[in-house]
């Protein structure tokens, strides 16, 4: 069967209302604006922008904001058949900070856990090449059984899986249970992209590069990327070995938020043009720079895949 969507992102689709005061705290944020949000969303969106074919697999509400949602998509070609809308409960929502580190944020999560078996189907599935989601997206059910047994599936069918461990207690306050699904989940040997953030709030406390690797290769995982802010990237592949980048200057860091979704379909996307690591991780930051540069979307007027292009 050929090949015609390179990613399903299933997972979390919601509103992100960010901050105009820049490096505050939300108790002092006077005003937001919003922005179509969630990781797998973003991820979805971005890789249209890089003239790749997504399907978002996601839940909102049957109300404003879902439609808001969903005609976004639909305006950055993001396919929508596998969006569906609920009438008993609301779009999920988060407030975040505008921040040129990590953002705060208060989440109120409603429709985006409401996926179920029939939003991901054989025909998808075998259509694809790329299988991703978060760490917040299993955080609960139904979504969580849903994404597991399809990822499994999806691994049968010789799609390459894929994961951003974006943990956050403030989603997921039991931590043995996320390292159990998380277990599950990279049994199927998923892509794995993390940050130091993401680890220092999954195990309570600050481990090393060693640590790291070593704890998510041995549940299943062969190609695990570490992102360190500004410094720089770490990837550990059990074929390959290890491969550092320092991080790309940024000039400006507008904003934050989004930026590792950014890193990730940049990583993605080399990755489906067969590119080797350390190319893969050049274009990934690439991507990234230019979204800490711009609140919100990646910015319309630029073409992205000259802008990532390798000299």
């Amino acid at each position: 069967m050929k090949k015609s969507i390179d990613i399903i992102c299933i997972g979390e689709v919601l509103i992100d209302f960010i901050g105009h005061q820049i490096d505050t705290s939300i108790n002092r944020t006077k005003d937001f604006h919003r922005f179509l949000g969630g990781s797998p969303t973003n991820v979805a969106v971005n890789a249209t922008r890089l003239g790749l074919n997504s399907v978002l697999v996601a839940t909102c509400g049957q109300d404003g904001l879902g439609e808001y949602i969903v005609r976004k998509l639909k305006a950055n070609n993001v396919i929508t058949s596998h969006v569906k809308k609920i009438d008993h409960m609301p779009t999920s929502v988060i407030f975040v900070s505008k921040s040129t580190g990590t953002p705060d944020f208060i989440p109120f999560r409603e429709a985006d856990s409401q996926i179920d078996p029939s939003q991901i189907t054989d025909d998808l599935l075998e259509s694809a090449k790329i299988f991703h989601t978060t760490c917040f997206a299993l955080s609960k059910d139904p979504a969580r059984t849903t994404i597991l047994e399809s990822a499994k599936r999806a691994k049968q069918l010789g799609l390459k899986t894929s994961i951003d461990i974006n943990f956050s207690e403030r989603i997921w306050n039991d931590r043995d249970e996320a390292k159990l699904v998380l277990k599950e989940y990279l049994a199927t040997d998923p892509l794995v992209k993390l940050s130091e953030d993401d680890c220092y709030r999954l195990f309570s406390e600050s481990k090393t590069e060693d640590f790291i690797f070593e704890y998510f290769h041995n549940l299943g995982a062969s190609t695990i990327c570490l992102t360190k802010g500004k410094e720089g990237v770490v990837l550990s592949d059990k074929k390959f070995g290890l491969f550092h980048q320092k991080a790309i200057p940024v000039l400006e860091i507008k904003d934050a938020t989004g930026a590792g979704d950014a890193f990730w379909t940049g990583f993605l996307y080399a990755q489906l043009l067969n590119k080797n690591f350390n190319d893969t991780i050049t274009i990934a930051q690439k991507l990234a720079v230019l979204k800490l540069q711009n609140v919100g979307r990646l910015p319309a007027d630029i073409d992205i895949s000259s802008f990532i292009e390798l000299e």
